[in-house]
């Protein structure tokens, strides 16, 4: 155990040390309650005897980005290889299950919008948020560290979440969510593994600070839209669109470095690429054949003497023939 604590990147110290942190932040800050009108949206309108129609439905958005995610994630699978494999799709699914989990549990606290109902929306949420950050621990530190991430997110999230449902303490809740994106914002300035999939982690933080706007410009929105559409409901659709960089990874199925040389390696699969090569003559041949006539009529010094002609021939042959490099199929 010892030794394994000493093999640790510093990068890894580091993350475990956010955690230790926000984990003091969380236990020892001050008392944080909900506002007293969370719960009063701009958008009050019913349609069809839906009530709150607009913010419930814009939540089909999170049900299509996790229904797109894992059928991307599912034609990944069939190509991919390598140790982490197993790691980035459990994570995957953690991400993509998340968003579906959202989308049920957000239409159904936007019908009928309570503390109650409100639980079952952040714990979708909470879901989604611990695949993302282990991707995002995969990604630049490494496959382990990934694992813990994302299990201690669900954990605390839990407690956080139980916690606010009994006392009223928000202050957890806070602290997860914004504590988890500073420790992706931290991440994203870190190098890209090459064995994990490349997500952007710019675009996700990007579109979650700009869902967080405006979530809290929901009412200013329906005022400068003259009610057509409020902040909240377009959160909804901006929220989903943090999806889109994983999805991307999936589908490019490849790591964004690049390995030396003309070729690089980016997909997945490692297989053996070949280019295309001029006709060279047989050079080599040709002179195999001269050196063996020689041989007959001169005898055995002659014969050696044609036979190293040979080699050298042959030699020069596998000069002219291009390289074969390593190239991971896009198949």
């Amino acid at each position: 155990m010892t030794s394994l604590f000493r093999r640790l990147p510093p990068a890894e110290w580091a993350l475990y040390g956010a955690f230790a942190a926000l984990a003091v932040i969380a236990c020892a800050g001050p008392h944080l309650t909900q506002h007293a009108h969370y719960h009063a949206f701009a958008d009050q309108r019913t349609v069809w005897g839906l009530p709150h129609a607009l913010d419930v439905l814009s939540n089909l958005a999170f049900a299509l980005a996790g229904a797109w995610g894992l059928s991307a994630l599912a034609r990944w699978l069939r190509t991919a290889t390598g140790a982490e494999r197993a790691t980035t799709a459990g994570l995957c699914v953690l991400f993509f299950g998340g968003l579906l989990l959202t989308a049920v549990g957000s239409s159904l606290y936007h019908w009928q919008p309570h503390d109650a109902t409100l639980l079952w929306d952040r714990a979708g949420m909470l879901v989604a948020f611990a695949g993302v950050l282990g991707l995002a621990v995969a990604g630049r530190i490494g496959a382990r560290p990934a694992g813990g991430a994302a299990a201690l997110m669900l954990l605390a999230g839990a407690w956080a979440l139980q916690r606010w449902e009994t006392t009223g303490q928000l202050l957890p809740w806070a602290v997860l969510q914004g504590g988890g994106m500073a420790l992706m914002l931290a991440l994203a300035w870190l190098p890209q593994r090459r064995e994990a999939l490349a997500v952007s982690l710019a675009a996700v933080i990007g579109w979650y600070a700009l869902a967080k706007v405006l979530e809290w410009g929901d009412h200013a929105i329906w005022e400068a839209t003259q009610g057509l559409v409020s902040g909240h409901s377009l959160k909804h659709a901006v929220a989903a669109l943090a999806a889109w960089p994983v999805i991307a990874a999936l589908r490019g199925g490849c790591a964004r470095g690049r390995a030396a040389g003309p070729y690089f390696a980016q997909c997945v699969r490692r297989t053996a690429w070949r280019r295309a090569a001029a006709a060279v003559p047989r050079a080599g041949a040709a002179a195999h054949a001269a050196a063996h006539g020689a041989g007959t009529s001169a005898g055995i010094g002659a014969g050696t003497m044609a036979a190293d002609a040979t080699g050298g021939a042959s030699v020069l042959s596998a000069a002219r023939r291009p390289s074969t490099p390593s190239h991971r199929s896009m198949a």
